[in-house]
């Protein structure tokens, strides 16, 4: 029995075409939910993010943020951090002084660039999201950095980075998180404070950070939108996002 359902953001619930949920995505959550299925977020997005998007209106019972860096509740108050460590942080704020690459710092309440060219308003642009903010370095731990390079670049410099990993989120950008990180580390934080098992929760998603967690869940849905490296990592794939791709699957799987 299905006790918990993970929805990726974008390209799951919400279309990077139209940059809205589908009304079928709605009511199925809001169905779920009053059969008593518990529904979670699992994003590599910011909470500052979610705030501005369609999906702030959705009643979560939990957010996994920032590919399960940090956790929280349904009040949105910190269940689980994840830090970069030290040594890493000290080497890629180097590079975000040097300014040579594009890189945004993710700390806990806040998220800020070191400058801005074509590939963050590209990036940014195929999430309908504003670009980030310039910032400096305040001192706070750093959960996540974003890097808005192309893929050699990218792999070279997290080949340098002895305690991360990355996932590429856009065809311009990585998220380098730590390597204990990722979306199945934050949903096990969740199953623990909630009581449920691994064989008892369903997830959906669409890209190459979802991965994992499509093989993790006790069901993984891939979107129809999705990757194919993604789609065969799943146990049933759906229709599009902007088809009624949750519904359906919701339906299929008689949660609804």
């Amino acid at each position: 029995m299905i006790k918990a359902v993970f929805f990726d953001i974008d390209g799951t619930l919400l279309s990077n075409t139209t940059g809205q949920i589908p009304k079928s995505a709605g009511e199925a959550i809001d169905s779920m939910r009053m059969n008593g299925v518990k529904v979670f977020t699992a994003t590599g997005r910011h909470m500052s993010e979610i705030r501005d998007l369609p999906v702030d209106d959705i009643r979560f019972d939990g957010y996994i943020t920032l590919n399960g860096q940090l956790c929280l509740d349904s009040r949105k108050e910190l269940l689980y951090g994840e830090a970069i460590g030290e040594r890493d942080v000290e080497l890629m704020l180097a590079m975000f002084e040097e300014k040579k690459v594009p890189v945004m710092l993710v700390e806990k309440d806040r998220m800020y660039i070191n400058y801005i060219d074509e590939l963050v308003e590209k990036a940014q642009a195929a999430i309908n999201t504003p670009v980030p903010e310039i910032g400096t370095y305040s001192g706070e731990p750093i959960y996540q950095f974003i890097l808005y390079s192309e893929e050699r670049m990218a792999e070279e410099i997290v080949a340098g980075l002895d305690g991360c990993k990355m996932t590429r989120w856009n065809p311009y950008g990585v998220d380098i998180i730590s390597k204990n990180g990722g979306k199945v580390a934050g949903i096990r934080q969740i199953l623990q404070d909630c009581g449920i098992r691994q064989n008892e929760i369903m997830a959906f998603g669409d890209g190459e950070n979802d991965m994992d967690m499509l093989r993790y869940a006790g069901i993984g849905v891939a979107m129809g939108n999705a990757e194919e490296d993604v789609k065969v990592c799943a146990d049933y794939i759906t229709d599009d996002v902007e088809k009624d791709g949750i519904e359906k699957a919701c339906k299929y799987f008689k949660m609804i």
